[in-house]
């Protein structure tokens, strides 16, 4: 196998390795991520609790006003029916009676209701609160182990790319720079075998005269579709 072929293929498997790395510590910041969204969740869910509440106690408020004003009404009406003088009076006083009363006891049943509810919510706020306060503390410490985990993994990726800046020393700069661009646009895969005349990369067939040099090994070959740089290296069930 071409020298340059060998050395960028030693290269690309540090990268995969670095690429490893960087994985483990995306996975790490997910999880951790994750975690925050939920306690901004159970947040956001005490917020939007303590509001509900908030319009409850205005809409009882406002009840308790209208229910005095229309025990106002009805005594006002009952002591009227003294006066009256027709029975086409008094039933026209009764009715506004009957339907002061009939307001008052819907507006007090409402009163009830919204009173049960604002214990359901409150009762509520205080589990989430008290499952809040747990769950900021495990945040903290897994914070912590996150961040240690992420030191540790830091280490073994500074080693590597140590590693890598002595490999990547050994290739030309022009190809270094071909193969670093490649990686960016093909899926971090620069440099791919070819087996049985398939690209390892793209799958696609490989002209059998351009694959009859690359089994010679003489020189660096692109891929006609996808422009990785190739090299032959038999299967073991070749070998």
């Amino acid at each position: 196998m071409n020298e340059e072929i060998v050395e960028l293929a030693l290269l690309q498997k540090i990268d995969h390795q670095i690429d490893g790395i960087d994985g483990e510590i995306q996975a790490e910041q997910n999880a951790l991520d994750g975690k925050s969204g939920d306690l901004a969740e159970r947040e956001a869910s005490i917020v939007t609790l303590t509001e509900r509440i908030d319009i409850l106690e205005k809409e009882r408020r406002t009840l308790e006003v209208e229910v005095t004003d229309e025990m106002v009404h009805v005594k006002d009406r009952q002591a009227k029916m003294m006066q009256v003088q027709t029975g086409r009076e008094q039933t026209a006083i009764l009715k506004e009676i009957e339907d002061g009363k009939k307001g008052v006891k819907e507006k007090e049943e409402k009163t009830v209701a919204i009173m049960e509810e604002v214990e359901q919510l409150t009762a509520d706020i205080e589990e989430n609160k008290n499952l809040f306060k747990g769950e900021t503390e495990l945040l903290q410490e897994e914070t912590e182990k996150v961040k240690n985990a992420i030191a540790a993994i830091n280490k073994r990726k500074k080693t590597q790319s140590n590693k890598r800046v002595r490999q990547a020393k050994k290739i030309k700069p022009q190809i270094l720079r071909k193969y670093d661009t490649l990686r960016q646009h093909r899926n971090g895969l620069g440099v791919v075998n070819v087996l049985d005349g398939v690209c390892q990369g793209c799958f696609m067939a490989i002209p059998p005269q351009q694959y009859n040099l690359l089994l010679r090994g003489d020189k660096p070959l692109d891929c006609p579709t996808c422009q990785r740089i190739m090299y032959h290296e038999a299967a073991e069930a070749e070998a």
